[in-house]
This record gives C-alpha cells, structure tokens and sequence, in this order.
C-alpha cells in the first residue's frame, strides 16, 4: 500500500490557518470571565461584534481564510530567499534546480522557483 506524499508547504500553511482562529477564540474565552459554555458562547458573541455565535463562528471562519493566505505568502517569500540566497553564493542554476526538485514543497510552489531561477539577473 502506497501512502500519498504530503508537502511540507501545505501541512504547515494548514497548521498555521487552524493555530490562529484558535488563538483568537482562546484569548476570548480568557477574557470573557466565564467558565465551560457560557465562555464559549459569551467569546463567539463578542468575536462575532455582538452579533452572536453564528456571527463569531463566521469571523473565525474569515480568520482562517486570512492567515492561510499570509501563511502561503511567507513560504514563497522564505523559499524564493533561500534561491536568491544560493544564486549568490555562487552555485550554478542546475545544481539549484537539483535541490528545488528534491524540496517536499507543492508543483505549484516549484514552478515559481523555477520561473525565478530562470528569470534571476544576478
């Protein structure tokens, strides 16, 4: 049995999605100055603007949108860096064609290294 190969790229970007709409809720909860689920309830109606749970489960919902998106943002920044960064250092664009190739990270995330090591004027 074959197990599918996960990228090191997405499971972080997911990680990071879930980690920060948990730390909101979890600094609600704490300052709401209740206990069980009448802090639940009392910090998904003050996340949601006082406009409810439904409204605080929304905000969370858009919460994980956003950080996902920054997430993915700071891993192409990271990994375009780390390519700069050995263009510099002198090695050739096969050997870092090599070693991007060889990287766990998603197609996606390689073509835009690649298309960067192809257009680097450096």
């Amino acid at each position: 049995m074959k197990f599918p190969v996960i990228k090191l790229d997405k499971v972080i970007e997911y990680l990071i999605s879930l980690g920060v709409p948990g730390l909101i809720l979890l600094v609600a909860i704490s300052a709401s100055g209740y206990a069980g689920a009448a802090a639940i309830t009392a910090a998904l109606s003050t996340i949601g603007f006082g406009l409810g749970m439904l409204a605080g489960l929304g905000v969370l919902g858009v919460s994980i949108m956003v950080s996902r998106a920054i997430s993915k943002y700071g891993f192409e920044r990271i990994y375009s860096g780390t390519v700069k960064g050995l263009i510099e250092k002198g090695e050739t664009k096969e050997s870092i064609l090599s070693k991007v190739n060889k990287y766990p990270i998603s197609k996606d995330l390689k073509l835009k290294l690649k298309e960067l090591l192809e257009d680097y004027k450096g």
